[in-house]
Formats: C-alpha cells, sequence, structure tokens
C-alpha cells in the first residue's frame, strides 16, 4: 500500500494457495514462523508495490498521452494536474494490463513514507470482532461428518484392540475406523461424535510408552546437571575463572512442560476426491502441510489444495514438523475412502493432553565476580530435549549434536565477561515437543536475567546501572534498558508493598526491554500491576500493532510464569482444561505501556520477543518484596510472604 500510493481503506488481505512461489525465503517453504513474516516480506512486498504503481502511472501516461513524470498517485488515483485528468487504479486495469512491468523499480525513502511508520487499522478487526471472520470451526461442506479422534493416554503407546459397539449405538455416530493416531468416531455433529467416542472401548499397548512422571524427569534432569554436557561455546577458562573469583552466586533452574492452548484447538476439514484432496484449516505451514497429506493420500502435492483460514491462536502450534493434524485428518478421509467431508475437531482437553509442547529444561548456572565487580567466569549448563531433532530442520538447526533452539539466549549472551562457557545435555523422551511462543528464550532469558540481578546484588550495584556498565558495546541491548528504565521512573520510590523489577533480551533479532511493577496480594500471590516495555525492532510498520504484539507477548508470558505448567504421573498427563492449566486471566492483566526506539534499520519480529522478557522482570521484583530468588516455575507452586 506504501509504494502504491494506495487507499489504505481499499486494501484487502487473502491467504495465499500452497505453493512454492509463497516460500518464506527464511526457511525455504511457505509458512509462517520465527517471527519472520515482515522481514520476510519487508522488500518483497514493497518491491511489488513499487512496480505496480508505476505500471499504473505508464498506463495512465500512455492513455491520456501525457508524460509519465507528470503524473502523480495519491490514496488510489492516478492524477495528471496539467490535463485534469484523474482516475482511480480500478479505471486503469484494462490498459496496465498491457504494459509490461519494468525492473528494478526504486523504492521510496523513509522521509518520503505516508503509511508505514504511523497506526492503521487492521484488515481483519472489523471480522474478527462481528464474527464474520471465518475460522476452521466455523466450517460446513454438504454431507459433512465431524471427527474425533481416541488417542493412547500415554505418548508412544498404540491401539492393542477396540470394541465400537456402544460407540456406533449413540445416535448420529456414523462409522468408526482405526488410523495410526487412534481410533476416530464420525457422527452427524460435534456432540455425537464426543458421545461417541466416550463410548467406545479402547485397549491400549503401552509397551513402547512413555511411563515417566514429572518429578522423575526433572530429578533425572538436574542430576544430568552434575557431568559435563556437550560443549557450545568455551571463551577463557570460565572453571578457573570461578575458582579465583571474589564473589560467586550460583543456582539450579528447573522449567515445566508447557502448552500452546490457543483459543481454537487445532481442528480441519478435508475433502477428498478422485485424483484430488482439499484442506480448510489455520495453517501455520503450508508446504509441509500440503506434502504430508498427500504422502497419506498417495497423491502428488500438486493434487493437495490447502485453504489457510485465520487461526484462533497459534503461538508456534500449528506449524508442527510432521503435520499430525493434517495427516490425522488425512488417514480419516483414506479409511473412509473419501465417501463425505471430514471435520477433524480437538476438545480443549484433546489439546491440552494432546503433546506437542514447550520442553521440560533444567539449568545450573554459576557465575562470579571479580575485585572490580566485573563478571570473571560464567558456567551454564543446560538439559532438555532437542525440538528440532527428526524434523526437517534438523540439518539446519541441529550442528554437532546441538540444537540450536535449546540454547539460543544463552550462547548469545550480551553482557561483557571474562570469560564464558555453555554445556548441553540432549534427552531422550517420548513426550512430543514443539517451539512454543520465543522457543528457547523462555527458559534462557529467565536465567540470565535472574542471574544477572542476584550479580548486581553481589557487586553492590543497582540492577539498571550494573548492566548498563556490561552492554557498553552493544548499544541496541543498551538503548531498549535505558528507555525502558527512564520510561519507567526507575529508582524512584513506588507505593509501600510494591517493587519494581528489570530484564532485558534479544530475540528473533529484535531488543526488549521491560519493567514489571509487582506487588503480592494478601494470600500471598503475585499481582503484576505495570509493565513497562522499549523494543528495537528496526523499521516501526504500524506502531498499533507492535504494541499489540508486545501486549499480547507479555500477557502469554506472565500467564506462563504465574500458572503454566504440563505435569505428567506415570505418562499421564495431569492437566485437562483451563481449570488445571491455567491461563492468565482478564483481572490478571496488567497496564501495560510500549515505546519504541526510532530506527530506519529492516524491520525485524514482534510476534515473540515480548515474551521472555516478562518473566524474569517480575521474578526480580518479587526478590525485592520477598527476599526468595523463584528458580522453579511456576511462581503459583510457591509459598510468597513480604520480607520483614
Amino acid at each position: 500500500a506504501e509504494e502504491m500510493d494506495a487507499d489504505w481503506g481499499q486494501m484487502r488481505a487473502q491467504h495465499a494457495p500452497a505453493d512454492a512461489a509463497y516460500n518464506n525465503t527464511f526457511f525455504g517453504a511457505q509458512g509462517t514462523g520465527g517471527s519472520t513474516s515482515i522481514a520476510n516480506s519487508w522488500e518483497q512486498l514493497r518491491q511489488a508495490g513499487a512496480t505496480a504503481r508505476a505500471v499504473f502511472v505508464t498506463a495512465a501516461a500512455n492513455t491520456w498521452n501525457v508524460p509519465a513524470g507528470e503524473i502523480i498517485v495519491d490514496r488510489g488515483w492516478v492524477k495528471h494536474a496539467a490535463s485534469g485528468k484523474a482516475a482511480p487504479f480500478g479505471q486503469l486495469l484494462e490498459a496496465a494490463a498491457k504494459v509490461t512491468p519494468a525492473a528494478n523499480v526504486p523504492l521510496k525513502t523513509p522521509d518520503q513514507f505516508k503509511l508505514i511508520g504511523k497506526s492503521a487499522p487492521r484488515l481483519d478487526s472489523r471480522g474478527k470482532s462481528r464474527g464474520d471472520a471465518r475460522y476452521t470451526l466455523d466450517m460446513a461442506l454438504p454431507g459433512m461428518l465431524t471427527a474425533l479422534v481416541a488417542r493412547p493416554p500415554r505418548f508412544g503407546a498404540t491401539v492393542a484392540s477396540f470394541d465400537a459397539k456402544a460407540a456406533k449405538a449413540v445416535k448420529g455416530v456414523v462409522e468408526v475406523v482405526q488410523i495410526p493416531q487412534g481410533v476416530a468416531v464420525l457422527a452427524n455433529g460435534m456432540w455425537a461424535a464426543k458421545l461417541g467416542r466416550e463410548a467406545l472401548v479402547v485397549s491400549w499397548d503401552d509397551s513402547q510408552a512413555e511411563r515417566a512422571s514429572s518429578v522423575a524427569l526433572m530429578a533425572d534432569y538436574k542430576n544430568q546437571l552434575e557431568t559435563p554436557g556437550m560443549k557450545v561455546k568455551a571463551d577463557g577458562d570460565a572453571v578457573g575463572a570461578l575458582a579465583s573469583a571474589t564473589k560467586v552466586v550460583e543456582g539450579v533452574f528447573e522449567f515445566p512442560f508447557l502448552a500452546h492452548a490457543p483459543m481454537e484447538p487445532l481442528d480441519c476439514v478435508i475433502k477428498l476426491d478422485a485424483g484430488a484432496c482439499e484442506i480448510w484449516t489455520g495453517s501455520q505451514m503450508q508446504t509441509n502441510d500440503q506434502y504430508v497429506a498427500a504422502t497419506v493420500l498417495g497423491l502428488q502435492p500438486a493434487q493437495v489444495k490447502i485453504n489457510t483460514l485465520i487461526a484462533g491462536g497459534s503461538f508456534g502450534r500449528r506449524a508442527q514438523p510432521t503435520s499430525e493434524l493434517v495427516a490425522e485428518a488425512a488417514a480419516i478421509a483414506k479409511a473412509i475412502g473419501g465417501r463425505v467431508p471430514v471435520k477433524l475437531v480437538r476438545t480443549r482437553e484433546d489439546d491440552i493432553q494432546g503433546g506437542y509442547y514447550r520442553p521440560m529444561y533444567a539449568h545450573k548456572v554459576r557465575a562470579g565476580l571479580d575485585a572490580e565487580g566485573r563478571i570473571a567466569g560464567w558456567h551454564q549448563r543446560i538439559v532438555g530435549q532437542s525440538i528440532m531433532k527428526g524434523t526437517p530442520f534438523e540439518g539446519a538447526l541441529v550442528k554437532d549434536g546441538i540444537d540450536g533452539t535449546s540454547v539460543e539466549g544463552a550462547a548469545n549472551h550480551p553482557y561483557a565477561m571474562a570469560s564464558f562457557a555453555l554445556e548441553l545435555h540432549t534427552t531422550d523422551v517420548k513426550v512430543p515437543v514443539l517451539w512454543w511462543r520465543s522457543v528457547g528464550s523462555t527458559h534462557t532469558a529467565y536465567v540470565g536475567e535472574t542471574i544477572m540481578d542476584e550479580l548486581a546484588e553481589a557487586a553492590g550495584q543497582d540492577p539498571v546501572a550494573f548492566r548498563e556498565a556490561l552492554l557498553e558495546t552493544k548499544p541496541r541491548h543498551l538503548a531498549v534498558l535505558k528507555l525502558a528504565a527512564e520510561k519507567a521512573n526507575w529508582g524512584k520510590p513506588l507505593p509501600e508493598g510494591m517493587a519494581r523489577g528489570i530484564a532485558v533480551h534479544e530475540s528473533f533479532n529484535s531488543y526488549v526491554a521491560q519493567v514489571a511493577e509487582v506487588r503480592l496480594t494478601k494470600d500471598g500471590k503475585v499481582k503484576v500491576e505495570r509493565v513497562v516495555c522499549a523494543v528495537d525492532c528496526g523499521t516501526v510498520i504500524n506502531p498499533d500493532v507492535v504494541k499489540a504484539q508486545m501486549e499480547g507477548g507479555i500477557g502469554f508470558g506472565i500467564g506462563a510464569v504465574l500458572h503454566g505448567a504440563i505435569t505428567l504421573k506415570d505418562g499421564v498427563v495431569e492437566q485437562s482444561n483451563f481449570h488445571d492449566y491455567v491461563p492468565l486471566r482478564i483481572d490478571e492483566m496488567p497496564e501495560v505501556e510500549v515505546h519504541f526506539i526510532v530506527s530506519d534499520a529492516p524491520p525485524t519480529g514482534v510476534g515473540e520477543p515480548g515474551v521472555p522478557v516478562v518473566g524474569p522482570a517480575i521474578a526480580n521484583a518479587i526478590y525485592k518484596l520477598t527476599g526468595k530468588r523463584i528458580r522453579a516455575l511456576p511462581f503459583d507452586q510457591h509459598t510468597l510472604t513480604r520480607a520483614s
């Protein structure tokens, strides 16, 4: 719109079909993830817009027989002042279709921007707020059946046998079929499918299933923290530096499995015809979904059409490397011979208990100061599952046995220190894991930024001043740190019973600092009253959208650190719905301020970088209130009282 000089009010957005022409250049496939969409599209779409504008100018010049250099374009109108001629884009379409587009049309300079950098309403807001937006759950095709799948309660189990007699006796149930993932009940409507599944009798083969409990897994992880892991990074002699350090702080950190828990659980509609398949779903990874569906159905990818619908939340969950949801839907369609369209639906319980969680992690850190209060040495070990192992991304993101997503945010520590060592143990657990909004930084930022506060205290320095001295060679970290502290009135007194904490972190090439203002309720619960956020994401395209993403990421992050935990007992997930896997409630959402670093650098991601920073900022504030360092998440499992 900017480069075309289009009227924003006339712009419309449409999801592209599954086609290699629309690949995300960051990961060589069509998809949305890794906070790459804007960074990937920045030059592409500006070039497309500038080229289209030039085509309309040429078409107008040819039609009106006037010099192209005298033509201006403004809000979707092409105008020639001297002749008084003017036309909207639409009236010039026929002439424009005859123009050969020029190559490498010059782009605007930032001082020429009219839309970029200014807030504009999202194109999908009206449809979402009015209920007009079409989600997969809204889909209905003639003759369609709804399918629910009985899946094993333990990861890695399989169907031993099943009895469908009672399920088929439920009114509305049409068919029961076994698929590789379990047993599918197909019915006329969701309720009948649900009742049919409840009546289904399945015996599971648990011989290859995961039987561990979360407690046992974490105990094993903590044992592994005491043994050397694979070397990720080694700058200097960290062990020797720690042995001679003036002061040493250390801590063991525990992070549970986390579910994505989008408001719209996973769902997919599939229609199978002779030699063709059509799918409707909120896909984050169209290339993969198309390929997997084709493989299951014995088709070529080009024979599978993917209709991408708006998704009611994803956070990484709908970008599944094995496309398990689409594979499941395709298996059901194949099992019934494509007789009718099928809508595969997961209940909230299916979603919470279905795996593909943020992995469980444990960390151990020892960090020491020299006599001048500088960081002399830092030694860190991480234990956890690999997200990338066994996926199409393993070759690119697992190097020498090190999954880059397990250590991101730690391996690229920004602070100046004399020596640094990082090690990794990668575990083999049958719980399926997946990237979760901000991926490795979900745990590494928490560890790094809470330890930094401990070091600041050991050095007898203010946490902001301590960080500033160590970030002199990191101007973008330093700028957001200073901006957040300034806007939050760092150092000025708060009302009795409140405290501030600060953290700064870079993820997905964006830099975020946050100050959290926190108090304890009478029953010892954490209440975050205010978060001040400073962000450097390069060129800000639409400030309102960046603000919304930061607000959403902060809420998402607060809910995780306060309440979030998926736990297993004898291999079975103990949580099932929002009563025991608790999201952030509306009365827990703090006031949020978002401030931007002015920049003309290329834009970077904002979907994820707001998440990792808020947890350690809150934890650092809690320490000031209680004198307690929280090293095992979530906060809910701790009894907190005000320090005397």
